[in-house]
């Protein structure tokens, strides 16, 4: 099982191989960003953000991801903060989404 200190990260400390991830590294990554505890519906958008990058080489826009994931957008904005697209994808181990800045 990999940690935060074992791992390659970016710069904004993405992790650099998708591969590296794990749940408890998800933990580790949110707790990092700001949130403690990841609930069933944290988990509900990690999972969508990782199984859309694996199967398509990209993660989701903020957009696809209200539409597609179960979870509002007005929801993704309360359960990841100042940002839900990138913190999401952060937390999934997967890059940062094109177009968050």
């Amino acid at each position: 099982m990999p940690t935060l200190t074992a791992v390659a990260r970016t710069p904004e400390g993405f992790l650099e191989h998708v591969e590296d991830w794990d749940r408890e590294l998800a933990r580790e990554l949110a707790r990092e960003a700001g949130l403690p505890e990841l609930t069933d519906r944290h988990w509900l958008v990690v999972d969508y953000m990782r199984r859309t990058f694996l199967e398509k080489g990209d993660a989701p826009t903020i957009r696809t991801l209200g539409k597609e994931s179960g979870v509002s957008v007005k929801e993704l904005y309360q359960l990841f903060p100042k940002g839900p697209a990138k913190l999401a994808a952060k937390v999934a181990g997967i890059p940062k989404p094109h177009g968050c800045i």
